[in-house]
């Protein structure tokens, strides 16, 4: 009797244990012994990078089923700008949909030839980058509208969709950093804000560094109207080499893992989300420290040393761009699709310099806040003393747009 039940019980559990295998191969889940059809590409992430570079830029798209079909199959592509949204909801991303007319879907019709597994190839074309708003990125969402003439063949939900991520190689104009003009803009008490969290972002590129142990480039600083808890930004401190950068951090001194490369451009951007600030370099977390309770007040903007004669020696040879001051901690995806520059409108941006006029004396805040910078009304502690007005250092601001200055998004 025992025995019996004991052949009964192990019965039972091979059933059961059938049933949760045939249960998990029934679903979306890519799975070769399934016979589906779906995008070459998307088995394991459905974004890929669409490098534009000229236009009109073509990516070849094509359907594929998981084993040989033994009949013509008729796949539909289709454009749904729809689905970007949709992505956004799900995973946390604010990417954007093309502007209409810009993108085009040639040969939108493919056939997976009878004794083969591979359709023939549609192509989606970029035609047109006028509209596009420089840092917004924009996805084309490329799916299976419908599938025909099948012999068992499934639609595989989870890989019918490809995203198409627009990277385009972008040339800028910059700021070239000069020693003249080190200085201080320091906001009106209306402009001065509060942040339990916050991102400040420059980029930057060195032309060179100086020697390790002391030889210090200083690049900027943001601060309080009386220069505390400051978060600055130099090169080459002592015991340092001379290719390290340092974030001064109201939590203290924060040095980078990273050895920078001269003639390279990088995006630096110093987190605080309440409980650690944290360092990244072109989006990559670089060094941390714990910091909790922190409130800083942002009203001071920092270019180069304007204390003494410290802005000849301790000038940061190189060039500036995108400088940004965010009322929220940023998380790396974001930082990473902001590198080449953000939306003028995005969320918890408080202001955005993008330090590409070509000419004048003012920085203008893309943001529309109102955090403008006239360079000709800067304050800089000449005698290490008081800080003195001073009316022309606008003069002295140089701009370059040349073959070092390009960004790929």
């Amino acid at each position: 009797m025992k025995i019996k039940l004991y052949k009964l019980s192990a019965l039972l559990l091979l059933f059961a244990v059938s049933l949760a295998f045939y249960g998990c191969t029934s679903g979306d889940d890519f799975n070769y012994n399934k016979k589906g059809i779906l995008i070459t590409g998307t088995e394991s992430n459905p974004m890929v990078k669409f490098v534009v570079e000229d236009i009109p830029s073509t990516y070849a798209i094509t359907a594929k089923s998981t084993k040989k079909v033994t009949s013509d199959v008729k796949v539909d592509f289709a454009i749904d700008t729809n689905l970007v949204s949709s992505y956004n909801k799900e995973n946390g991303t604010s990417f954007f949909a093309p502007p209409a007319e810009s993108v085009e879907l040639e040969n939108a019709k493919v056939t997976i030839t009878s004794g083969t597994s591979l359709s023939d190839v549609a192509q989606v074309r970029v035609v047109n980058t006028e509209n596009f708003e420089n840092g917004r990125t924009y996805v084309i969402p490329v799916t299976i509208k419908s599938i025909g003439n099948t012999n068992g063949e499934e639609l595989i939900n989870a890989s019918k969709t490809i995203y198409l991520k627009i990277s385009r190689v972008l040339q800028f104009t910059s700021l070239v950093n000069d020693f003249n003009f080190s200085s201080n803009y320091i906001f009106d008490e209306s402009k001065a804000v509060d942040l339990t969290n916050f991102t400040y972002e420059i980029k930057l590129r060195a032309d060179g560094f100086g020697s390790s142990g002391g030889s210090i480039e200083r690049v900027c600083a943001f601060e309080e109207k009386d220069e505390s808890n400051a978060s600055m930004l130099r090169f080459g401190e002592a015991g340092m080499d001379g290719n390290q950068l340092q974030w001064v951090s109201p939590a203290g001194s924060i040095p980078s893992s990273t050895r920078f490369a001269p003639n390279k451009w990088y995006m630096i951007s110093l987190v605080y989300d309440g409980s650690a600030m944290t360092m990244y370099v072109n989006g990559v977390k670089d060094a941390t420290t714990n910091a909790s309770g922190k409130t800083v007040k942002f009203q001071r903007f920092e270019l180069g040393m304007s204390w003494g004669g410290y802005n000849t020696s301790q000038y940061f040879p190189g060039r500036l761009a995108e400088v940004r001051v965010w009322n929220r901690a940023l998380s790396s995806s974001e930082i990473v699709n902001g590198i080449c520059g953000v939306d003028s409108q995005s969320k918890g941006l408080l202001a955005y310099w993008k330090m590409d006029e070509g000419s004048g004396h003012v920085f203008h805040d893309a943001t529309g806040n109102g955090y403008d910078m006239d360079w000709n009304d800067t304050w800089r502690a000449d005698n290490q003393s008081e800080l003195i007005h001073h009316t022309d250092y606008g003069n002295y601001l140089k701009w370059v747009n040349d073959e070092n200055n390009k960004c790929a998004q």
